[in-house]
């Protein structure tokens, strides 16, 4: 959404305002009871881009229908007996939060939905229980029009393309990708070079993201997700390989080595490459392929008598022939992405497009368990406080509690949504007072309704597409959506509207009450949990026998690196050492899956010392502390260096090679600060 106020935002506040009020003539048209839901799903539904309007619209469609369905189920077999009906919602409630705090995409949308929805279906209809299913068909048939005229409007009139955001992104992230790489082989260090790569993983977060709409985006031109999919995982690769082109360069000139002058221009000819490369696929081809034979030719050869300033060399002209690699894909699946054909633009593009096509992300088991039980917690207390009281609109409190604990549930502060959800609920029972006590008894019809509303909905529908105000426009826009203003036939009953009223914002209030309590340090906690899940990934993948998954390793650190960075904003962490942590942590686990797969190519025996290296690096993970500085261990050290001289020695000269870049790689992230390596004698 945009940052400021134009014309994309008024045509977005007349599309919302025009889907509402198609919506509501629906609903009255046909004689639904609640028509206000249509109205209120228009809004919630609502976004500038057609493909999440659309995407949206289907997971909320669905959502409904199936807590439609869990409601129908739990209420009539369970009506009698108050005590194990709510057991049942709150049960249900947590089960669908957990769930999609555990899927973290825009599908999400679809478990938190099913959850709330059968609270608000089954808690009002605990008085009826013998109309459910007359209730959960009738809210499912006023959700499917909001969602349909929202769907029309915001997805035929003018659409916002997913695709046209999508492509404009991804030049942006190559572009960005590309001068960090360079900057990554200059000579002359680049100051905050480290902090502008972290981008990197939020930039394929962001990626990720859109693709789950991309199918739903009405564009003929749409990309393929697989698509998206391959460029993300090689965007993935460049962190790794930059940040191990950039240590080894500055390692290599602090241990006394002198670039070549054949180096130095080699670093000179691929940083001009990355400033400009070729928009001719074949072109681009032929250029990096020169570049990446240059590189292979310039490395020495691995074996005993190799120094270490060689080892640094062979590892710097290594990765830097795969990053030149890497940069040329995701050049060629750019150019795959805006091609109006399937086939693939190049053979490396058909060789990328035919891997595996779902990213890696991090799970949060223990952050979706706390999130779940706060919502299952805040059901028990309030249905208890509810019935305890015998207020009759109780069940509405009780209802927008869980239903807000459900949707903020993924924030590590849901304080400051909900806060906003209070103002614009504030702002809303006054406008509704209004407009249902003033306005609406002097108006006869739809048109005149229609053109009442106009003003408050177009200011709201612009005010909703802005990120500063949006919280709370939205919350005031359904607050418009007040059974006392939008029914079938007008009621003129000012205690029943105030009586809702006052539970909305009694519900509203609980919710902020049980965050408070259910969710304090979250921030603090997921960090923690987030870095430990990384050193627990590492451990457990060090000791494992099978080939290696390095790009799903590769995926899920830059998705925690990623859900770190705004969690460290959040608490005002400036240091940035877990992030720097993390970055070393993402390298380890790649040098680990090349160590793993060349004891699996190994002959018998003679993975020996690899296998106690990485058996010592799992040790090592296992006892790290978030709170605590890592430990020296000169005993994994020794086996490091003992399993270098032990590779050189291999016959083998590919797997010499592969074994001391491997063993380089992991010597330089976990003893950055240890002297260079030397045989004993």
């Amino acid at each position: 959404m945009g940052q400021g106020f134009g014309l994309p935002t008024a045509l977005f506040a007349v599309k919302c305002y025009v889907a509402a009020m198609l919506a509501l003539y629906i609903s009255l048209s046909i004689g639904l009871e609640r028509p206000y839901w249509a109205f209120l799903t228009s809004f919630i539904v609502a976004q500038p881009l057609a493909g999440a309007v659309i995407s949206k619209a289907l997971f909320r469609l669905i959502g409904t229908f199936v807590g439609g369905v869990a409601a129908v189920a739990m209420v009539p077999p369970l009506v009698n007996a108050p005590e194990l009906l709510t057991l049942a919602i709150a049960s249900w409630l947590a089960i669908c939060v957990f769930v999609s705090l555990l899927d973290r995409t825009p599908r999400a949308y679809m478990f938190v939905l099913a959850g709330y929805s059968a609270c608000i279906i089954a808690l009002p209809s605990v008085d009826a229980p013998g109309e459910i299913f007359t209730v959960a068909i009738l809210r499912v048939q006023e959700i499917g029009i909001g969602i349909l005229c929202s769907s029309l409007v915001h997805g035929v009139v003018m659409p916002g393309s997913i695709t046209r955001l999508l492509l404009s992104r991804v030049d942006a992230m190559l572009g960005d990708a590309e001068r960090w790489s360079r900057d990554a082989i200059a000579t002359t260090p680049v100051p905050e070079l480290e902090a502008e790569r972290r981008r990197l993983a939020l930039d394929v977060t962001e990626l990720h993201q859109l693709s789950i709409h991309l199918p739903f985006d009405p564009s003929r031109l749409a990309p393929r997700v697989r698509t998206v999919r391959a460029l993300q995982d090689q965007l993935s690769m460049l962190l790794p390989l930059g940040a191990a082109v950039q240590d080894r360069l500055e390692n290599f000139q602090s241990a006394g080595g002198t670039v070549s002058p054949e180096v130095t221009a080699l670093i000179d000819d691929c940083r001009a490459w990355l400033a400009a490369p070729e928009a001719d696929p074949a072109e681009r081809h032929t250029s990096a392929e020169a570049l990446i034979a240059r590189c292979t030719a310039l490395e020495p050869e691995a074996g005993p008598e190799t120094s270490w300033t060689e080892m640094l060399r062979l590892s710097l002209l290594a990765r830097l022939g795969a990053l030149i690699a890497v940069h040329r894909d995701c050049r060629d699946l750019r150019d795959q992405l805006i091609t109006h054909r399937r086939q693939p633009v190049t053979p490396r593009v058909a060789e990328l497009l035919g891997g595996r096509r779902n990213r890696e992300l991090h799970r949060d088991y223990a952050g979706a368990a706390r999130g779940a039980f706060g919502a299952f917690v805040t059901i028990l207390l309030g249905c208890a406080l509810w019935i305890g009281s015998g207020w009759a609109d109780g069940s509405t409190a009780v209802m927008l509690a869980g239903v807000f604990l459900a949707l903020f549930s993924a924030f590590d502060n849901a304080l400051a949504p909900l806060k906003g959800f209070m103002i614009g609920t504030l702002i809303a029972t006054v406008l509704g007072a209004i407009y249902g006590f003033a306005i609406l008894p002097m108006l006869d019809g739809f048109w005149m309704l229609a053109l009442a509303l106009a003003p408050v909905l177009l200011v709201g529908g612009a005010l909703m597409s802005s990120p500063r105000y949006g919280g709370i426009a939205l919350p005031a826009m359904m607050g418009m959506g007040s059974p006392a203003l939008l029914a079938a036939t007008y009621s003129s009953d000012f205690a029943s509207y105030a009586n809702g009223s006052i539970a909305q914002l009694v519900g509203t209030w609980f919710a902020i009450v049980m965050t408070a309590l259910m969710q304090a340090a979250g921030a603090h906690h997921a960090i923690r949990r987030t870095i430990r899940a990384g050193w627990a990934d590492i451990a457990q993948r060090a000791n494992l026998m099978r080939a290696p998954d390095v790009r799903g390793w590769i995926n899920r650190m830059l998705d925690r690196i990623g859900l770190l960075a705004p969690r460290l904003a959040a608490i005002g962490e400036d240091s940035g050492r877990p992030l720097y942590d993390a970055l070393r942590d993402l390298r380890t686990g790649v040098a680990i899956g090349e160590l793993r797969q060349l004891r699996l190519d190994l002959p018998p025996g003679q993975g020996d010392a690899l296998t106690e290296v990485l058996s010592g690096v799992a040790d090592y993970y296992r006892g790290l502390d978030p709170d605590l500085p890592p430990p020296s261990d000169p005993t994994l050290l020794d086996r490091i260096d003992g399993a270098i001289a032990a590779t050189a020695d291999y016959p083998q000269p590919a797997f010499r090679r592969e074994g001391t870049l491997g063993l380089v790689s992991l010597r330089r992230n976990l003893f950055p600060e240890a002297a260079s390596y030397r045989r004993a004698a």
